[in-house]
């Protein structure tokens, strides 16, 4: 029947191009079973009215027919089944592994076998382990057979924020259970005074010439570094500078730590900054280890070091107390096995422990940009293990970790607690000492920012709101004033004002200004810099600092410091020979420093040499009035001094003070000085001569003194102390 239909349809379609859809056609006829299998009488095996159905497709269709028997039409084409689509698994980072079962529908026994197949999934072996790695939930999700699909937690009590809640920073988490720790190396802060031997103390325990690439023997900022003892233990030092102005940078040395090694000299004892480095810790509660160096110098006292140091508050086991002090050269390596073995002691009494799993929390101890690799920040991480493509937010700037180095600057693929690392990828620099938080995203990153701009501007625009208001207060009072005045003249007669209108504003400053445009290596240093500036209150020189950034000098930088007639002060940061050319071009001076208190003396130099020049009064002789007499010129009498010289010399052209018991009656010059009858330019000591003045209305007694001085100008220093 199948053939025979076929050559029917065939015939009725007429056309070669029509097979298949002839075919299609016989296929459905014999097969499809709402027209073949309908039902049908059992007793005379005949077809329904369903077969009719196509029998009457049979007859052939005419153009005329055709539209009316159009929606009589019967489809033949049956809907293609629905492919069985796989479920869609909502997953996070950070999820747990209970989490990420019970969102795949599957014991968790499956998903630990599941694990067996995955890459990097080794660490998570207990249900509340959180997976930080994406890539690990992915895979898992893909080997059950499942479809993923990346949201945000969906009761995420971490860095979630309430829609119905205005604040949208992010925060720490909640502090971790006891089960989710495991122990970390120590973070060992070496503090003390300049040149007491803190980096040569580094410099030796992890056998690498640090010192040497300080300039000056000085540490300009905070250097951030895991070594590894002799006893197997790993400890990160930072070592923070002991210089005055890097106080602020040796405070957050002391937030992120748990132990300080006080440093101090033998020979020196405790001083300015010891005494500092010992307030940063005890505010920060951290415990002390003493490093008494520079004990093979002769001039060594130890136990007036110690007496020093109990006189700071600091009661060594020496002395029945529970800080731990050990002698030690730094230069010679003398008894430095005995100060590791203490930091270790120290450590293990701490139990240093964190929890290397979830989002990560860090500290920035510095950052810069460098001119290869962009704006890169070296961190320590607290909290979480830290790995390339993790979003981090650090104050209003946020960046996806795109590298990560050591302090050997080996590129490594994760950062686990108390490691320090530099991280590359920021789209902003961010500041030392800020806190680093993961996000789930960049759009929440942006979020945290955006928020934190806000509250910044927020905070500005009240103090600048006060400002106008103080402003407005002292507008309207005079306005006021002014307004009764007015009223009480009447209306219609106009207030003038009596005098000529002033400015507003002055065409120039009156006093001196020095501008200035200040780049530095390190966001720490330039930091340190700004706070030492801020110690000028100078009132003869305005210091006026035009911009301020991390980075080498840029084109920018020269245009700005041409703009303002100012200077371009460089810290420790490059200057590239184009722009070294353009500077000398438009003649802008560049002075770089490595050392800070060459940057400072500079400054002071360049602020004396823009200060006026003082008159300074030198004292060339002094005489003594004997008797005045009068001289008649014309029809007036004139008085004149008949005087002896009692000390120096007596010159015509210079100036005269006239004193009268220790009053200066008189200051002016000379219209003649004679020695009997000659007219003489000086007198020597113990001459006599009459001396009179320009001003002849002034008068002599026996006893004044007259006192010959010149006017010198000289060069004017300043008087900015910034505290060094």
């Amino acid at each position: 029947m199948t053939f025979l239909l076929r050559g029917w349809v065939w015939r009725q379609l007429g056309h070669k191009g029509r097979l298949k859809k002839a075919e299609e056609l016989c296929r459905v006829v014999c097969l499809h079973p709402s027209l073949m299998c309908g039902p049908t009488n059992t007793q005379t095996q005949t077809p329904t009215t369903q077969t009719a159905a196509f029998l009457h497709l049979s007859t052939p269709v005419t153009k005329k027919r055709r539209g009316r028997d159009e929606k009589h039409a019967v489809h033949m084409n049956p809907k293609p089944q629905e492919k069985n689509k796989k479920a869609v698994v909502g997953i996070w980072k950070n999820m747990t592994v209970q989490e990420l079962a019970n969102a795949m529908g599957r014991d968790l026994e499956m998903v630990f076998e599941m694990f067996l197949y995955v890459d990097n999934s080794d660490a998570y072996h207990h249900p509340n382990a959180s997976i930080g790695n994406l890539r690990v939930i992915q895979d898992t999700v893909k080997r059950g057979g499942l479809r993923f699909r990346i949201q945000n937690p969906p009761n995420d009590t971490i860095q979630s924020v309430d829609k119905n809640d205005e604040t949208k920073d992010a925060f720490k988490r909640p502090l971790p259970r006891e089960c989710e720790l495991t122990r970390r190396p120590a973070v060992v802060t070496i503090m003390g005074h300049v040149d007491h031997g803190k980096t040569t103390l580094l410099d030796t325990l992890r056998s690498a010439a640090v010192v040497d690439t300080e300039f000056g023997g000085i540490t300009q900022h905070i250097g951030a570094f895991s070594v590894a003892l002799e006893s197997g233990e790993r400890v990160t030092f930072l070592d923070t500078p002991g210089h005055a102005a890097f106080g602020a940078m040796r405070a957050r040395g002391a937030m992120i730590t748990d132990i300080v090694v006080l440093v101090v000299a033998a020979d020196d004892g405790v001083m300015e900054q010891t005494k500092e480095s010992i307030t940063y810790a005890n505010e920060a509660r951290v415990p002390i280890v003493v490093a008494i160096n520079k004990i093979d110098k002769p001039e060594a006292d130890l136990e007036r070091t110690r007496r020093t140091l109990l006189n700071t508050g600091l009661q060594l086991e020496e002395d029945g107390g529970e800080i731990q002090s050990v002698g030690i050269s730094a230069l010679h390596g003398t008894n430095l096995s005995q100060l590791v073995e203490a930091i270790v002691t120290q450590a293990e009494v701490l139990n240093v422990r964190a929890d290397p799993h979830g989002l990560v929390e860090a500290s920035v101890v510095e950052s810069k940009v460098d001119s290869g690799r962009g704006k890169v920040a070296t961190c320590v991480v607290e909290r979480g293990t830290l790995t390339r493509g993790a979003v981090l937010v650090a104050g209003t700037a946020w960046g996806k970790v795109r590298n990560m180095f050591d302090d050997g600057g080996r590129p490594v693929q994760s950062a686990p607690p108390a490691m320090p690392v530099q991280i590359i990828g920021w789209r902003d620099l961010p500041s030392a000492g800020d806190q680093v938080l993961e996000v789930e995203s960049e759009q929440r990153a942006k979020e945290v920012v955006a928020w934190r701009q806000h509250q910044e501007n927020q905070v500005k625009l009240v103090e600048a709101e006060a400002t106008i208001k103080e402003k407005l207060e002292e507008h309207l009072k005079v306005y006021k004033a002014q307004l009764l005045e007015k009223r009480r003249l009447g209306i219609r007669r106009k207030m003038r004002s009596k005098a000529p209108r002033q400015k507003q504003f002055s065409d120039e400053c009156s006093s001196p200004r020095v501008s200035l445009v200040l780049k530095g290596d390190v966001d720490g240093s330039v930091e340190a810099i700004l706070n030492v500036l801020d110690t000028y209150h100078g009132s003869e020189c305005d210091l006026d600092l035009l911009s301020y950034g991390v980075g080498a000098v840029t084109p920018s930088d020269v245009t700005m410091a041409e703009a303002f007639k100012g200077s371009i002060y460089t810290f420790n940061t490059s200057v590239p020979k184009d722009v070294h050319q353009l500077a000398k071009v438009k003649g802008v001076p560049i002075r770089e420093h490595n050392v800070i208190y060459h940057l400072v003396d500079r400054l002071k130099q360049e602020i004396s040499d823009n200060l006026p020049l003082l008159d300074v009064e030198e004292i060339i002789g002094e005489a003594n009035v004997i008797e005045e007499f009068l001289i008649t010129e014309g029809k007036k009498k004139i008085p004149v001094a008949g005087c002896r010289c009692t000390k120096g010399v007596l010159k015509r052209h210079t100036h005269y003070k006239l004193v009268r018991e220790l009053d200066i009656i008189h200051q002016g010059k000379l219209s003649s000085m004679r020695h009997v009858k000659a007219e003489v330019n000086s007198i020597p000591r113990g001459g006599e001569c009459g001396l009179k003045l320009e001003d002849e209305e002034v008068r002599f007694q026996p006893g004044d003194t007259l006192i010959c001085y010149q006017i010198n100008n000289v060069k004017q220093l300043t008087e900015w102390d910034p505290g060094f």
